[in-house]
């Protein structure tokens, strides 16, 4: 960005009404509670669409005719929103063409060994990908057990939100931070944080699910440990090409990074480089996948479509938050790593991770006067990469700390409960949430961020 265009851009913050974000805010509480209050209703794509639109509309027309220099914030933000949408659109349509035939034993150790499995592609195949990739494997595994919700709660911990902490394709806020000009490989320097995260909750599952199988085989006839070894059936991967293209999306999102930046690339065109290779990524898995694997799958379009018409009023409504929050964010008080952390952390619980990141980015830049266009930037700024740590780790961890948190968490859940696995209730789900995870997370500011 120009100097001049970063003053104008400034100046919008600085001059935009606070009732602007408003429609940002109703729609962030409307995905919240309208699941919990009219489930029915919400389920149909269709009204979560009109929702979206209906609270996007009035930005759309005070910055698309009345606000000087609102088309051109309008403007940037389609652009990443369709980067955005590419990623996750192509990686569910590929990770869609692999099916996992057969299960391991439903033994604490198997699986310890497939929720470590599962948290490691969550970096490579992302959240979503991974999460819809190993959770039937993981219940037909366990089929034979009675007592396997604790299973399903420790797998959205992992592999549908912390596991996803190393790379871009990770988790949508890391994504929304690439494409604002964060290096690809920086999500690395958050490997130690995720490390100890990770270790403990899986050391926990581990030990917590040995305790359910003892428990079982104390009241119920017959060896349970033997039946969970029988359930066991050999593996066989189906739709395997897919995992060519899977590294095809890795690539292309790395090379356009890596060399643009080297080229002379601008920004709009690497983003256009990435968008036409993920399409096409995702277009040869549509084309060499036979439609057997996808109906194994049980693969439809819909939790996509769910994801596109949402995030489409999330992008167009956040914008004149985050331009606010980087003109004035430093009136919050937030200033400190570990403020970010929970603050960060909190939001994403119960609001969407991946706008609550850019809008605490824009914080920490508007605090260090930094462009927020480019969070690059915020690297370059004394205290500014101990920030986006912080920031980071808040948005990824602490998506797993309620239902709502983080788009897999539910998939999860309607998978499970399909399957007929009883899940806990929303307040349920936040009781084993706050009984594991937010003592991890106490441990790890004091580690990391204080």
């Amino acid at each position: 960005m120009e100097p001049a265009d970063h003053l104008a851009h400034e100046g919008l913050g600085l001059s935009l009404p606070l009732w602007s974000v408003v429609p940002f805010a109703s729609l962030l509480l409307a995905i919240a509670i309208l699941p919990l209050a009219v489930p029915k209703w919400w389920e149909h794509n269709r009204n979560k669409g009109i929702v979206s639109l209906l609270c996007a509309l009035p930005i759309l027309i005070y910055f698309g005719f009345i606000l000087d220099g609102g088309r051109h914030e309008l403007a940037n933000t389609a652009k990443e929103y369709a980067a955005f949408l590419t990623l996750l659109a192509s990686l569910y349509i590929i990770s869609g063409g692999i099916y996992v035939r057969g299960s391991l034993s439903g033994t604490p150790l198997a699986n310890t060994g497939l929720l470590a499995i599962g948290t490691l592609l969550a970096s490579v195949i992302g959240t979503t990908g991974a999460s819809m990739l190993l959770i039937r494997p993981l219940l037909r595994a366990n089929e034979s057990r009675r007592d396997k919700a604790h299973i399903v709660v420790f797998f959205i911990f992992l592999v549908s939100n912390i596991g996803g902490s190393l790379t871009p394709l990770g988790d949508p806020p890391l994504f929304l931070g690439f494409l604002r000009g964060v290096p690809f490989e920086w999500t690395l320097r958050l490997a130690p944080q995720w490390l100890v995260a990770c270790v403990v909750l899986l050391i926990l599952f581990n030990l917590y699910d040995q305790h359910r199988l003892a428990v079982e085989e104390k009241e119920r006839p017959g060896s349970q440990f033997e039946e969970v070894e029988k359930a066991a059936v050999p593996i066989r991967i189906e739709g395997g090409l897919n995992v060519v293209w899977l590294l095809g999306v890795v690539a292309a999102i790395f090379f356009a990074g890596w060399y643009g930046n080297r080229a002379g690339w601008s920004p709009d065109t690497q983003k256009i480089v990435q968008v036409i290779a993920m399409l096409a990524m995702a277009e040869a898995s549509l084309s060499t996948t036979r439609k057997e694997v996808r109906e194994a799958n049980r693969f439809t379009y819909g939790p996509i479509i769910e994801v596109a018409v949402l995030f489409a009023g999330i992008f167009a409504t956040m914008v004149p938050a985050l331009l606010i929050l980087e003109a004035r964010g430093g009136e919050m008080g937030v200033t400190e790593p570990w403020q970010f952390f929970w603050a960060t952390g909190m939001l994403s619980s119960f609001l969407d991770n991946a706008p609550t990141y850019l809008t605490f980015s824009a914080l920490a830049c508007g605090l260090l006067h930094v462009d927020a266009s480019h969070l690059g930037n915020l690297l370059d700024a004394a205290g500014g990469p101990a920030l986006l740590t912080a920031i980071s780790c808040g948005a990824v961890f602490m998506g797993a700390n309620t239902y709502i948190g983080n788009g897999p968490n539910f998939m999860v859940k309607a998978v499970a409960e399909e399957s007929g696995v009883k899940m806990p209730s929303f307040f349920g789900y936040m009781a084993w949430s706050t009984a594991v995870l937010v003592p991890l997370f106490i441990v790890i500011t004091l580690v990391f961020f204080r």
